[in-house]
């Protein structure tokens, strides 16, 4: 038999290194404030779903409508029976409105904070130019804005309204702008509070339901307790526990210096000595909920 022969061994080519083309980026490097500034467009546009799917467009402008609909027929009601003034004052028009606010910040707060969370992209933002105060600020931005939005339209519908109706410029202006300044520190308060709820939780149900729990438990629970204060004859509790909620909260800080009615019970509000407390607590729960905000994401940034 003939001798078995052994295949050579193939040549093992050389290394080759490809040039495919990449190249050093050589173009303007905008840092962390265009960055800061496109979260925050990104955020407020997706609190109302604009650049996401139709079915996300539907609850936040459903309730964007809802909150415009009663100026609008109040305006027209006051232009067709010729009032002198609008049915409800500027400064009410957002306590009366309240549970649509909250319903849209325990929707939109979480959709703008727990995915982020859940879907773990924030060490990606971090990986960019940006800071940890740089996310927190543009989130918390949005969200207010959002809410402020939300907030001042029906404002605005009335204040053309009245104008339209005849009403008195002045007495409508001043009480449009005190409006505006009551819908602006709702928009903030409200905002804080939303998110720092949000985002203890990635799952986006859990935030939905703590922050209506936040904000329809703790008001329908103050304004239980004050009823049955007012009718004992206990004014004085009825403004302290006002404390407690933060509807109550902004209706008291208007109503000392912003010349509102008040909502409480009796139409009982605080002086301007209980005003200025009132007013602390609303500063110290948004500055406390920024800095929780800074520390909750301290961690998630790992």
């Amino acid at each position: 038999m003939p001798p078995e022969t052994t295949a050579a061994p193939a040549a093992t080519a050389p290394d080759v290194i490809h040039n495919i083309g990449y190249r050093n980026y050589t173009g303007a490097r905008l840092g962390r404030g265009y960055v800061r500034r496109s979260l925050y467009a990104q955020s407020l546009r997706g609190a109302y779903g604009l650049g996401r799917s139709a079915k996300s467009k539907v609850l936040p402008m459903l309730l964007f409508a809802v909150m415009c609909l009663p100026a609008a027929i109040m305006v027209a009601v006051s232009v067709a029976t010729h009032m002198n003034r609008l049915p409800v004052e500027y400064t009410r028009y957002a306590i009366i409105m309240q549970a649509v606010t909250g319903l849209f910040l325990a929707a939109q707060a979480p959709q703008s904070v727990s995915r982020d969370l859940r879907f773990k992209t924030v060490p990606l933002y971090f990986s960019r130019p940006m800071e940890r105060v740089d996310y927190v600020v543009a989130k918390y931005a949005a969200m207010a804005s959002a809410l402020f939005v939300l907030t001042a339209v029906p404002l605005l519908i009335l204040y053309a309204g009245a104008l339209l109706a005849k009403m008195d410029f002045a007495a409508q202006t001043t009480g449009f702008a005190q409006g505006l300044l009551s819908v602006a520190l709702l928009s903030i308060l409200f905002a804080g509070l939303g998110l720092v709820v949000a985002a203890l939780t990635p799952r986006r149900g859990f935030g939905v339901a703590a922050v209506i729990a936040v904000l329809t438990i703790s008001y329908g629970a103050v304004s239980t307790v004050q009823s049955i204060a007012s009718v004992q004859g206990s004014d004085d509790a009825s403004v302290w526990l006002g404390l407690f909620s933060p509807i109550t909260l902004i209706d008291g800080v208007q109503t000392a210096f912003l010349s509102a009615t008040s909502a409480f019970p009796g139409g009982h509000g605080p002086g301007t000595g209980a005003g200025v407390l009132y007013l602390l607590v609303v500063l110290a729960l948004i500055a406390g909920s920024y800095g929780l905000l800074m520390r909750r994401y301290r961690k998630a940034g790992l």
